[in-house]
């Protein structure tokens, strides 16, 4: 194609006023003739691959992904191959409960000195909360506070984490609460981590798969984990989390979503960041939930992931003198991965909810803290 494709790309990015070689920091550098071809033919794996590869630059790449969106760019590419094939893989598999701790061990077991480098000092890995915060570690400390609160902790209650991580939330809501808490990750490396750094607070993380779980629970947390879920597997979720919690009880699904229901992952994000992942949509989300819980309250604040992101990332650009152990292709592969998410909270295609559940209302209505 050589040509064809270049023009062709160039009509693209053109909508989204992207120039290849033009001086803005959002225009893109490219290194190899080949990038124009392999966009075409991979979609988003060929864009992130690419990158990885060094085929092509942008100095503002969250900028450039955010316009690409709004232009609506990514609707005129054609149908690729990647997409195609996880389209089919995810429907004829369950990848989800076949391979329940992949997510684990390729993303979150990569190494805790990465995770330290980036995040905030209680090692908090989702959207932090920003109407009032000048810091990241004031966003995470504002956004664990509004989570203890919607969900109206008190001194001895009994809290569920469903994907606690690095037991960050556990260990604010046992101190700052007064409660007893478990939590639940697939990711041995956030475990003992978590356990090393719980000191004499009534806390308890285990290594297991969330549906093997038993016992009750007056609260449920679930905070960045039910994107590993999978479309095939919400209904079962919410079943899980009704089995667990009192009949009085307060659930906190905290989740990014999709703007539109999808059955499959993005193909650059399944291979390189989040294996058998994929973004619900509120629609799927009210489905799954639909008779199990009372919808007591949703609240979307996907801005301030953009924030969020942007703060993760010159953290870890600074940090990577430290750490010596990833080399220059994993480098522009994060870099890629938290830019360009970046970009998609800001151009609003993706967002951040919190939707708080009660099994048959709460009697005295709710009251949703902001």
């Amino acid at each position: 194609m050589g040509a064809r494709a270049r023009a062709a790309v160039e009509r693209l990015l053109a909508r989204a006023d992207i120039k290849i070689g033009g001086g803005r920091a959002f225009d893109v550098t490219v290194h190899d003739e080949r990038f124009f071809d392999r966009l075409l033919r991979e979609g988003s794996l060929g864009a992130g691959e690419s990158y990885m590869d060094g085929w092509w630059d942008c100095d503002a790449l969250d900028q450039a992904i955010d316009r690409v969106f709004r232009a609506g760019v990514l609707d005129e590419l054609p149908r690729d191959w990647p997409t195609i094939v996880t389209a089919l893989r995810s429907r004829l598999f369950n990848l989800q409960r076949l391979k329940p701790r992949e997510v684990g061990e390729k993303h979150y077991d990569i190494g805790n000195g990465l995770y330290e480098a980036m995040l905030d000092r209680r090692m908090i890995y989702s959207c932090g909360y920003w109407p009032s915060a000048t810091t990241l570690a004031e966003a995470q400390e504002a956004k664990l506070d509004l989570i203890c609160r919607k969900l109206m902790l008190k001194p001895g209650t009994q809290l569920l984490d469903i994907g606690s991580g690095w037991g960050g939330l556990m260990r604010f809501a046992a101190d700052k609460y007064g409660v007893r808490a478990t939590g639940v990750t697939v990711s041995r490396e956030q475990a003992a981590w978590a356990d090393a750094h719980k000191g004499a607070l009534p806390v308890e993380t285990r290594v297991m798969d969330y549906m093997e779980l038993g016992g009750r629970f007056e609260r449920i947390v679930s905070v960045g984990m039910f994107e590993h879920v999978g479309y095939k597997n919400y209904r079962r979720f919410f079943e899980t989390v009704a089995s667990l919690i009192e009949e009085d009880g307060i659930f906190l699904l905290h989740t990014i979503s999709g703007n539109q229901s999808v059955t499959h992952p993005d193909p650059w994000f399944e291979k390189y960041i989040f294996p058998n992942s994929m973004l619900p949509s509120p629609r799927q989300i009210a489905e799954a939930s639909e008779g199990l819980f009372v919808t007591e309250d949703v609240h979307n604040f996907g801005p301030d992931y953009d924030r969020t992101l942007m703060a993760w990332h010159r953290n870890i650009e600074c940090a990577w003198t430290r750490l010596p152990q990833f080399d220059e292709r994993f480098r522009r592969m994060w870099r890629y991965y938290l830019l360009t998410m970046a970009g998609t909270f800001r151009a609003r295609s993706i967002n951040l909810l919190q939707f708080v559940f009660s099994r048959r209302g709460l009697k005295n209505g709710y009251r949703a803290p902001r």
